[in-house]
């Protein structure tokens, strides 16, 4: 059977996902739809002959709705032959897109596919597609009947229960920062960033190329005056256990990006004459306590293990997404890898988490890493909303 391999994987600069953000006037299918560009134009292929587009995208409301992988797949030129589809799987989507494109390369279904993804929180923010709607229906409210949780809650719920104190949590969030600053300053993220061509009012064009969402000189002791940011009387009373220590600083920001990766088929890059970066090793999927949410990293992680028969200690790099600073923490308690393998070039508390693009996102910066320090295997992993996460191991080429 040939390989699901990566032939390139890219990304846009994070921007702020807020008014004023460097991204926020851009629409949301162009940002896609350049990556894309950028991304064919890269590799040197011909875009008809891409099997399928699967693209992330958590918020698909607004201009973000009405399937805008095929709108993105459009609005770059590629012929209308050319399909597309976006996907939700919350903050896992485009992870999810790029195991999918993966196993519809390993069935022989397809042979060359784009995975990929995008977000544009500064104009949908977390919510926007409810518009105060009932998500939840009488099923499941009776099957939960004290109510579920955000993901803020989630996540103090894990520091009270690996004992992540509030100072552990501000030197993570600040060593993201400085790590990615690190990062930047020695031009590791060239290969993988894209600038992106913006339009202003009167027409004029301009670049943006360097990651908005990075604070340099970020100290733990700065971010240890910022208040707890979720919680509530009502919370307070509910979950006694929590010691209220997430903020606004040891969590991601809201971010406007997109990302996307190329894969084929072994035997269709060499009959391109195209050199793979890595392969995809294997997959896993889970679902978890939706209350605690967060946690699903822990036995996606182990499935992918087992399922591999790779051994932990055989993986040069971990990107577990850093949603927040105790979710990342937390698993490393777990399988107690050397942090320097632990998201080393930061994580999205620095680099930002555009939710549907940031599976793609943590896969370029894998790739990237890999190909940096010459190591063989790395894992991704990813906690999403409702209770889920995925993980994936690539191999080095």
């Amino acid at each position: 059977m040939s390989s699901a391999v990566i032939i390139d994987a890219l990304r846009t600069p994070s921007g702020r996902g807020k008014p004023g953000g460097a991204l926020s006037t851009i629409h949301p299918v162009d940002l896609l739809a350049q990556t894309l560009q950028h991304l064919v134009a890269r590799a040197g292929i011909d875009p008809g002959i891409v099997d399928d587009v699967i693209a992330g995208c958590v918020t698909q409301a607004g201009r973000q709705s009405t399937n805008i992988a095929r709108n993105a797949v459009l609005a770059a030129g590629f012929p209308e032959s050319v399909p597309a589809t976006t996907i939700d799987r919350q903050c896992g989507s485009s992870q999810q897109a790029a195991q999918f494109a993966a196993q519809s390369i390993l069935s022989g279904t397809n042979d060359v596919v784009i995975a990929c993804g995008v977000e544009q929180m500064s104009r949908q923010p977390i919510g926007y597609s409810t518009l105060g709607e009932d998500v939840a229906g009488p099923m499941l409210r009776d099957r939960y009947p004290d109510g579920l949780v955000h993901q803020g809650i989630s996540a103090e719920l894990i520091a009270s229960r690996w004992n992540i104190s509030r100072a552990e949590l501000d030197a993570y969030a600040a060593q993201s920062h400085a790590r990615a600053s690190s990062a930047i300053d020695r031009g590791l993220f060239v290969p993988e960033v894209i600038p992106v061509t913006l339009t202003d009012a009167d027409g004029r064009l301009s670049l943006f190329g360097v990651d908005e969402t990075v604070r340099r000189g970020t100290t733990a002791e700065a971010l240890g005056g910022l208040q707890p940011a979720f919680r509530t009387d009502e919370y307070a009373e509910r979950f006694p256990e929590i010691g209220w220590n997430i903020t606004a600083g040891n969590s991601s920001p809201l971010t406007d990006g997109a990302s996307a990766a190329l894969l084929m088929s072994e035997d269709k890059a060499d009959e391109l004459g195209l050199t793979p970066l890595a392969r995809f090793v294997g997959f896993a999927q889970v679902g978890s306590d939706p209350i605690e949410m967060l946690t699903g990293i822990l036995p996606a992680t182990r499935r992918v293990l087992d399922r591999t028969g790779i051994r932990i200690d055989d993986i040069e790099v971990f990107e577990v997404n850093e949603a927040f600073a105790s979710v990342p923490l937390a698993w490393q308690r777990e399988f107690d890898v050397d942090a320097s393998r632990l998201n080393p070039w930061g994580g999205a508390i620095a680099l930002g988490h555009p939710l549907g693009a940031s599976g793609t996102r943590l896969l370029t910066t894998l790739v990237s890493a890999l190909r940096t320090s010459g190591g063989r295997y790395g894992l991704q992993t990813m906690c999403e909303g409702g209770g889920m996460a995925n993980a994936t191991i690539i191999e080095r080429i």
